[in-house]
């Protein structure tokens, strides 16, 4: 790639391997700050000692989200406190939140991996970046604000939800590009569709987070409206926070930012690395994560690694798009479904359009039951509705393995939200 950027490094297969290897064992020392880190290395018995290279990673125990809780209120903390800069909490559903902690230097790779994630997605300085993520203890507000300062950009901080403030603001202020969840840019999308003010925004580009964003999700929101592009962004507190990984122009994958992670994919029951290219658990090291570093921290999201280089040339490797999380599993007359795989079916048929929601039931003779209710294409008669539930039931059969339900309903009948859309509904 012969571009040259601002924040985006470009390494040589050599040097990020030297870079990865020096950060990696700079992490496993480190840890050795930590009380708690020390532990959980006595109770596998490993040592910092033991590791000498990349080769010895699975070596190393995994990590996961009760070692955070376990460590409450600065869990894996490797500094002294009077270093640490800020604070961010990810949402628990359960008992105390899970805090992390930040140096300086921390705060700085934060703002910097968002940055590269803007100079990816082809901002320039006088782009104008509209935030409609939360603030507050959760990291994506900050993220997306600190690192559109760091870029240069006008930063326009709205935050979710109130939807009539970001379209006046958006057209008053010339927004040019939006940072939000998949669901919030494209209720967004429709709003704008249905007002007919198109024209009258200056939007170009879409950056969106924290939740699956289909194909179908992607070309609507562009068509609706008229961006260039639009682009899926990966992270999670725990990784400092957005930021981490990014799609290029050619949506083959999520580039992640490999001088500072080290991603493997395991099986999520037997926790064994699995071959490139096979969907398994995404697991986390950090690689220069001063107070809270990871290290092979399950993140129970799943996805899997892309195997070669990219065509657009920037050598960072690549992982999917976020396929369900492994403790989102469905679990449906003995078989385990994942919601990403009910919408890769979805995906091939044209009919319908990017909105479904799934709702499993369980009747009296305590017989389970999904009903699967998908938005009708726009612009598409409903005269086939029934012909077309009974293709794509077939089609579920024949990839899933169960026998489904299907109701096709009409355009913008399911609930929209400004965060996350809720997608399974469990009645049993």
């Amino acid at each position: 790639m012969d571009k040259k950027f601002r924040f985006i490094p470009t390494y040589t297969d050599e040097q990020l391997q030297e870079l990865r290897t020096e950060g990696f064992l700079w992490t496993v020392r480190h840890a050795q700050n930590s009380p708690q880190y020390r532990e959980i290395f006595r109770k596998a018995g490993v040592q910092a000692e033991d590791i000498h290279s990349l080769d010895d990673l699975t070596l190393l125990p995994t990590t996961d989200a009760d070692d955070l809780r376990a460590g409450y209120p600065f869990p894996l903390l490797c500094v002294p406190e009077k270093d640490v800069v800020r604070v961010h909490a990810s949402s628990g559903t359960t008992g105390k939140r899970k805090i992390l902690a930040y140096t300086a230097r921390d705060v700085q790779t934060f703002n910097t991996q968002m940055a590269r994630c803007y100079e990816m997605a082809g901002l320039t300085p006088e782009d104008r970046m509209q935030v409609a993520v939360g603030y507050g203890l959760w990291t994506a507000g900050a993220g997306f604000q600190m690192g559109s300062e760091l870029y240069g950009l006008m930063t326009i901080p709205v935050g979710p939800g109130n939807l009539q403030i970001h379209l006046q603001l958006m057209e008053d202020l010339g927004t040019t590009c939006f940072g939000a969840t998949a669901s919030m840019a494209l209720l967004l999308a429709e709003e704008v569709e249905r007002a007919g003010i198109r024209d009258r925004l200056k939007l170009r580009t879409i950056i969106c987070g924290s939740e699956m964003r289909s194909e179908k999700m992607r070309i609507a929101m562009e068509s609706k409206l008229g961006l260039e592009g639009s682009y899926d962004i990966g992270g999670m507190t725990e990784m400092y926070g957005p930021g981490t990984a990014i799609e290029c122009s050619l949506h083959t994958g999520l580039h992640y930012w490999a001088d500072l992670f080290i991603i493997e994919i395991l099986d999520p029951v037997t926790h064994k690395p699995l071959p490139m290219g096979e969907v398994g658990e995404m697991v986390v090291t950090s690689l220069c994560k001063e107070a809270a570093p990871l290290i092979r921290y399950r993140t129970h999201d799943l996805a899997r690694l892309i195997p070669g280089k990219c065509e657009c040339g920037l050598n960072m490797p690549r992982h999917s798009a976020i396929l369900g999380r492994s403790d989102d599993m469905i679990i449906f007359r003995g078989v385990n479904i994942y919601p990403g795989q009910i919408a890769d079916v979805l995906g091939k048929y044209s009919e319908v359009g990017s909105e479904y929601q799934i709702q499993l039931s369980r009747d009296e003779a305590a017989v389970d039951h999904m009903k699967i209710t998908i938005e009708r294409a726009e612009n598409m008669s409903s005269d086939s509705d029934r012909e077309l539930a009974q293709r794509i039931a077939q089609d579920m059969h024949t990839s899933l393995f169960v026998r489904v339900d299907v109701v096709i309903t009409d355009p913008s009948t399911l609930p929209r939200t400004f965060s996350k859309s809720k997608r399974i509904v469990d009645l049993r």
